[in-house]
């Protein structure tokens, strides 16, 4: 959430900067400026009548001390006009409040200065790439089509326990998950990272904080009977961790990260794209958090941006790093990097992560601030994260890139923690 004084102060640079994604906010501005310019001139009408209250009462009791009795009634009516015009402006004033933050919380986040202008992701910017792109080769399968009739990943069965999007893990395909899921703790641990086991379900508050409110709640699981809702990523919990907290400068950066299952209602339109593994209802994850000083957050950046590179290395897989133009970004990101490694067997690059800086806009949101040392005054806090890594494209990719003959070979850094170093089909 952008703060009110930001949009008081430079309303014709956050038009101009919300162009970069795409955003015309200049009515929602002149409604957040008309609604504040409307709630201070109501401020100003109490504060007024709350001094005429303070006058009146010294005034009444003087008049008894005179003996003015007759005086003095008349100001205690006076008194009770004042003070029901005195509540009917702060009732008016309340909803105001409540109006005003309804409008703040629908402009975005504004983009980074090094975000490229564009609409869609033809409009990206490649960073670098890195890894080998198998050779072309026709027998070379699409993982839905090489695991056919296998058993190790079932679809079907994913259907009649749940419904589509739900996929059933066996065996190696199992062991291979969980593999996965301990390998990038490990390497979180010995990138300074501190594991956090959250709660997957959320509260509204939670939700709002991180900006999955009121911007993406038609594709969140919610339980209507408890008002909690399924998180889409544990960025959720784990940043919520600091909501209406004050830290002291000296405790930045701090590194979070997480595993959890994660669910997402929206699974994309038909076709081969959205097949198999490449979009998933309940996917796991491992996700990564960072809470920084303003003064170095995109240093943080960087920082995730070659940690996660140097998974897929590891992995053994082949990748691009794209900053994302303003139209491809999302509403609370400030700037992203979006991670795609290339799947072989369908011959297209798949994204495995964003690595994003939400400046301040999430942290406005979460009252999550910081203090220097010896200074009483607080500032907001930088709040970062990415997927370090989601699971289901990087297995596509592991199962379509590594495919020899009726074998899937697993890269050597998975070797100690599947047992195994390949998969007989």
């Amino acid at each position: 959430m952008l703060p009110l004084k930001l949009i008081q102060e430079n309303s014709a640079f956050i038009i101009e900067r919300l162009k970069i994604k795409n955003f015309d906010a200049t009515p929602i501005i002149g409604r957040i400026l008309a609604t504040d310019e409307r709630r201070r001139s109501l401020q100003t009408s109490i504060d007024i009548q709350l001094a005429d209250l303070n006058n009146l009462a010294k005034q009444i009791g003087q008049l008894f001390k005179e003996g003015k009795s007759q005086e003095a009634d008349e100001a205690k009516t006076q008194t009770f006009q004042i003070k029901e015009q005195n509540r009917i402006l702060k009732e008016e004033h309340s909803a105001l409040e409540i109006e005003l933050q309804d409008l703040v919380v629908q402009l975005p986040n504004l983009p980074y200065e090094l975000v490229p202008a564009g609409k869609t992701p033809d409009d990206n910017q490649l960073i670098r790439t890195g890894g080998t792109i198998p050779e072309p080769d026709t027998n070379r399968k699409a993982h839905w089509d090489l695991l056919a009739g296998s058993g190790l990943i079932d679809f079907e069965l994913g259907v009649k326990l749940t419904g589509a999007g739900f996929p059933v893990y066996m065996r190696e395909a199992a062991r291979l998950q969980r593999a996965l899921i301990n390998f990038f703790l490990d390497q979180g641990l010995k990138a300074g990272f501190t594991e956090v086991q959250p709660p997957i379900m959320v509260n509204e508050a939670s939700a709002y904080g991180t900006g999955q409110l009121p911007d993406k709640e038609a594709q969140m699981y919610r339980s209507e009977a408890d008002g909690l809702y399924l998180i889409p990523t544990a960025e959720v919990p784990v940043t919520n961790i600091f909501r209406d907290e004050i830290l002291a400068a000296e405790q930045m950066p701090i590194k979070y990260m997480a595993y959890t299952p994660c669910f997402r209602r929206e699974a994309g339109s038909w076709g081969s794209h959205v097949r198999g593994l490449n979009r998933l209802h309940q996917f796991d994850k491992v996700e990564i958090v960072q809470v920084r000083h303003p003064d170095n957050s995109y240093e943080g950046l960087e920082e995730m941006v070659n940690y996660v590179e140097s998974l897929v290395n590891l992995l053994e897989l082949p990748y691009r790093i794209i900053r994302l133009c303003g139209g491809d970004m999302s509403f609370t990101s400030a700037m992203t990097y979006d991670f795609e490694v290339f799947a072989a067997g369908q011959g297209r690059w798949l994204e495995v992560s964003s690595v994003s800086n939400f400046e301040s806009f999430q942290a406005n949101r979460l009252k999550l601030r910081f203090r220097e040392k010896g200074d009483k005054r607080t500032r907001l806090a930088h709040t970062l994260n990415g997927s370090a890594l989601a699971l289901p494209r990087i297995m596509a990719g592991l199962l379509e890139n590594n495919q020899h003959g009726n074998e899937i070979l697993i890269p050597e850094i998975l070797h100690s923690y599947t047992g195994f170093d390949r998969i007989r089909l």
